[in-house]
């Protein structure tokens, strides 16, 4: 099935040239002459990279639906080859290489819940919950009258990934961290 320009929106995912993309933006333009136009920025679901294409409002668009699936999986655990999860239907285990996780194994700690993307029956990426809570394991210890409205310092969390946190964190704590960003959202009380 393919897409007419009126179906374009922002997260609409697509199909051009043989690849599945996102929209990660689009914008519609209707110049006083000429015939009215959109511009969209697609990412690359399998490779990450950013595209930018122009299409004419009314006119075949060659974007077709691609054969897409999402299934819910729990992260189970890594190893040399990459990332080991359970579909939450059928209980089998699914194998996805490093490169197809890329940053999200920042995230990943056993047991977390998140969906996987398929692309014409093979899993090429994986997405986040859009905050997770994990362990501080390593950071600098706080000093006497540290205060909320102070400065920042670096916390290492027990997946590996850095995040910036105030100053009274201390290692031992669990933080809720916004995937979207990195960043520090607030301490969570276990």
């Amino acid at each position: 099935m393919e897409f007419q320009t009126t179906d374009f929106r922002k997260n609409l995912k697509v199909e051009v040239d043989g690849k599945p993309y996102v929209m990660i933006k689009c914008d519609f333009t209707n110049p006083g002459k000429g015939s009215a136009f959109y511009k969209v920025k697609l990412k690359n679901l399998e490779s990450g990279a950013v595209i930018e294409r122009t299409y004419k409002s009314g006119v075949s668009t060659g974007v077709m639906k691609p054969d897409l699936e999402e299934k819910e999986v729990e992260y189970m655990y890594s190893d040399t080859d990459g990332f080991n999860f359970m579909d939450q239907q059928s209980y089998e285990s699914i194998h996805v290489r490093t490169d197809q996780v890329g940053d999200a194994a920042d995230y990943l700690q056993e047991g977390i819940k998140l969906e996987l993307l398929y692309y014409k029956g093979n899993p090429i990426s994986i997405e986040l919950p859009n905050f997770v809570e994990l362990a501080v394991t390593q950071t600098d210890p706080g000093l006497k009258g540290d205060t909320a409205s102070g400065g920042l310092k670096k916390a290492v969390m027990e997946t590996g990934l850095q995040v910036n946190v105030p100053l009274f964190i201390k290692e031992g704590e669990v933080l809720k961290i916004d995937t979207r960003t990195g960043e520090y959202v607030e301490r969570v009380n276990k």
